[in-house]
């Protein structure tokens, strides 16, 4: 499928931006560690993330994805996890190779751009700040604006409603299946990173509309403006 020119560009955070999972990692360690059980090491937690950090201690707690804690040991692990993942959100987290570049020549073509993630506003924020990208987007939607999250296509319909852009002039970057089911729904396009959080699976089995090893790739895939 060849792409159109959006007048919107929404991006992911976790997995997109941004490889959080050696803070998360750190994070779920520690909430083990104060819990009195194993710790679960980076591995696994980078099978794990991308469906919010409540998804996260469910698994980690089981040690394993598809898993369900018993509810009193969750609500007694969350506060814990909220509280050391707090001090430690973006010291250990690197932009992926290229963002930078990206965002750049893409607000230098002049597109929208906004920021949609599953993780909680409390996070978000300052991790895009730390690291210098939180000014690059005109509109920032996270996992607790709104009751939805994605891959519910509520968070990219609200983004496109307070931008007072069309979905069909949309496109959503993402590296999940998550991502792909929310953009299908919201009509968007959508492209997705080789890399990221998608549980162990290649993110060309949800066929998006492109694949990226790269965000400074997406600019040569789009359509020049219209003289």
């Amino acid at each position: 499928m060849s792409l159109k020119r959006p007048r919107m560009i929404l991006i992911d955070l976790d997995g997109t931006l941004i490889d959080s999972v050696p803070d998360l990692a750190f994070s779920v360690d520690a909430m083990m560690r104060e819990l009195g059980l194993p710790e679960r090491g980076e591995p696994a937690v980078r099978n794990w993330v991308g469906n919010g950090v409540e998804r996260l201690v469910q698994r980690a707690l089981v040690n394993d994805l598809d898993g369900e804690p018993d509810a009193e040991q969750f609500a007694h692990a969350l506060p814990v996890f909220m509280r050391i993942y707090q001090e430690n959100t973006a010291g250990r987290s690197p932009l992926y190779p290229g963002v930078r570049e990206g965002l750049d020549q893409l607000k230098a073509a002049g597109y929208r751009l906004g920021c949609v993630t599953n993780k909680a506003e409390r996070f978000t924020v300052p991790l895009l700040r730390e690291k210098g990208i939180l000014d690059d987007f005109e509109i920032v939607v996270a996992g607790d604006a709104l009751p939805q999250k994605k891959p519910d296509p509520a968070p990219l319909l609200h983004a496109a409603d307070k931008l007072g852009v069309d979905p069909s002039e949309a496109l959503m970057v993402g590296d999940s299946k998550s991502d792909v089911k929310a953009a299908r729904a919201a009509g968007f396009q959508i492209v997705c990173m080789t890399y990221g959080y998608n549980h162990g699976k290649d993110i060309r089995d949800e066929h998006p509309d492109a694949v990226l090893d790269r965000l400074d790739e997406l600019p040569d895939l789009l359509p020049a403006r219209a003289a």
